[in-house]
Protein backbone atom coordinates (compact mmCIF):
# COMPACT_ATOMS: atom_id res chain seq x y z
CA UNK A 1 0.00 0.00 0.00
CA UNK A 2 2.64 2.23 0.28
CA UNK A 3 6.17 2.79 -1.57
CA UNK A 4 7.95 3.71 1.76
CA UNK A 5 8.65 2.79 4.34
CA UNK A 6 9.43 4.06 8.20
CA UNK A 7 12.05 1.89 10.39
CA UNK A 8 12.92 3.16 13.74
CA UNK A 9 15.92 1.09 15.24
CA UNK A 10 17.09 1.51 18.87
CA UNK A 11 19.94 0.35 21.11
CA UNK A 12 19.07 -3.27 22.62
CA UNK A 13 20.87 -2.60 25.35
CA UNK A 14 18.73 0.45 26.56
CA UNK A 15 15.84 0.09 29.60
CA UNK A 16 12.59 0.01 28.73
CA UNK A 17 11.70 3.82 29.23
CA UNK A 18 14.72 5.00 27.41
CA UNK A 19 13.32 2.62 23.97
CA UNK A 20 10.08 4.40 24.27
CA UNK A 21 11.58 8.07 24.97
CA UNK A 22 13.75 7.44 22.08
CA UNK A 23 11.29 5.94 19.90
CA UNK A 24 8.28 9.06 20.51
CA UNK A 25 11.63 11.50 19.16
CA UNK A 26 12.74 10.38 16.58
CA UNK A 27 8.91 9.28 15.05
CA UNK A 28 8.36 13.43 15.72
CA UNK A 29 11.50 14.04 13.37
CA UNK A 30 10.22 12.16 10.66
CA UNK A 31 6.52 13.58 11.06
CA UNK A 32 7.95 16.80 11.34
CA UNK A 33 10.01 16.18 7.63
CA UNK A 34 6.89 14.62 6.46
CA UNK A 35 3.99 16.72 7.31
CA UNK A 36 1.99 14.87 4.46
CA UNK A 37 2.13 11.35 6.80
CA UNK A 38 -0.35 12.84 9.29
CA UNK A 39 -3.88 12.52 8.28
CA UNK A 40 -7.43 13.54 9.60
CA UNK A 41 -8.01 13.70 13.55
CA UNK A 42 -9.98 11.31 15.05
CA UNK A 43 -13.26 10.95 16.20
CA UNK A 44 -14.80 8.35 19.25
CA UNK A 45 -18.31 7.30 19.10
CA UNK A 46 -19.17 9.94 21.52
CA UNK A 47 -18.18 12.80 19.15
CA UNK A 48 -15.25 13.15 21.00
CA UNK A 49 -12.07 14.92 18.94
CA UNK A 50 -8.60 13.33 19.21
CA UNK A 51 -5.32 14.28 17.66
CA UNK A 52 -4.50 12.50 14.44
CA UNK A 53 -1.68 10.13 13.80
CA UNK A 54 0.53 9.14 11.09
CA UNK A 55 -0.82 7.28 8.50
CA UNK A 56 1.84 5.52 7.70
CA UNK A 57 2.94 2.02 9.58
CA UNK A 58 6.36 2.36 11.86
CA UNK A 59 8.55 -0.90 11.69
CA UNK A 60 10.60 -0.34 15.18
CA UNK A 61 13.73 -2.47 14.91
CA UNK A 62 16.63 -3.19 17.38
CA UNK A 63 20.65 -4.01 17.40
CA UNK A 64 23.75 -3.41 19.21
CA UNK A 65 25.50 -0.57 18.94
CA UNK A 66 27.39 -1.65 16.19
CA UNK A 67 24.16 -2.60 14.02
CA UNK A 68 22.90 1.49 14.61
CA UNK A 69 26.32 2.90 13.41
CA UNK A 70 26.36 0.69 10.12
CA UNK A 71 22.82 1.50 9.74
CA UNK A 72 23.65 5.31 9.96
CA UNK A 73 26.69 5.10 7.69
CA UNK A 74 24.55 2.85 4.90
CA UNK A 75 22.07 5.75 5.02
CA UNK A 76 24.70 8.37 4.57
CA UNK A 77 26.27 6.87 1.93
CA UNK A 78 22.70 6.36 0.00
CA UNK A 79 22.11 9.78 0.65
CA UNK A 80 18.70 9.14 3.04
CA UNK A 81 17.95 11.64 5.93
CA UNK A 82 17.95 10.17 9.10
CA UNK A 83 16.80 11.06 12.71
CA UNK A 84 19.31 10.07 15.23
CA UNK A 85 19.38 10.05 19.12
CA UNK A 86 22.82 9.97 21.47
CA UNK A 87 23.11 8.45 24.33
CA UNK A 88 24.38 12.05 25.81
CA UNK A 89 20.71 12.94 25.11
CA UNK A 90 18.84 11.67 28.02
CA UNK A 91 20.81 13.76 30.62
CA UNK A 92 19.49 16.94 28.83
CA UNK A 93 16.40 19.32 29.29
CA UNK A 94 15.51 21.34 26.23
CA UNK A 95 16.43 21.02 22.35
CA UNK A 96 19.09 23.72 22.92
CA UNK A 97 20.67 20.82 25.00
CA UNK A 98 20.35 18.29 22.80
CA UNK A 99 21.26 20.04 19.74
CA UNK A 100 25.14 20.96 21.90
CA UNK A 101 25.42 17.36 22.76
CA UNK A 102 25.03 16.03 19.77
CA UNK A 103 27.15 18.09 17.90
CA UNK A 104 30.21 17.00 20.11
CA UNK A 105 30.12 13.36 18.46
CA UNK A 106 30.47 12.64 15.32
CA UNK A 107 28.75 9.88 12.24
CA UNK A 108 31.06 6.80 13.68
CA UNK A 109 30.78 7.34 17.47
CA UNK A 110 29.33 4.30 18.95
CA UNK A 111 27.00 6.42 21.52
CA UNK A 112 24.35 6.40 18.46
CA UNK A 113 21.07 4.94 20.64
CA UNK A 114 18.56 4.96 18.15
CA UNK A 115 18.07 6.09 14.29
CA UNK A 116 14.87 6.93 12.31
CA UNK A 117 15.04 6.91 8.31
CA UNK A 118 11.52 6.76 5.91
CA UNK A 119 12.76 6.00 2.25
CA UNK A 120 11.94 3.36 -0.61
CA UNK A 121 10.75 -0.26 1.14
CA UNK A 122 13.44 -1.85 -0.38
CA UNK A 123 16.36 0.76 0.40
CA UNK A 124 14.93 0.82 4.18
CA UNK A 125 15.77 -2.91 3.86
CA UNK A 126 19.23 -3.05 2.74
CA UNK A 127 20.34 -0.12 5.08
CA UNK A 128 18.91 -1.63 8.17
CA UNK A 129 19.90 -5.13 7.70
CA UNK A 130 21.39 -6.57 10.88
CA UNK A 131 18.93 -5.15 13.17
CA UNK A 132 15.94 -7.40 14.24
CA UNK A 133 12.04 -6.64 14.85
CA UNK A 134 11.92 -5.26 18.55
CA UNK A 135 10.48 -7.70 20.75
Amino acid sequence: MFDTKIAIIVRDDLATWQKLNVTAFLMSGITGANPDLIGARYEDRDGNAHLPMSVQPVIVLSGAASVLTNIRNRARTRGIDTVAYVEEMFATGHDDANRAVFAEHGQDAPNTVGIALRADKKIVDKITKGAKMHG
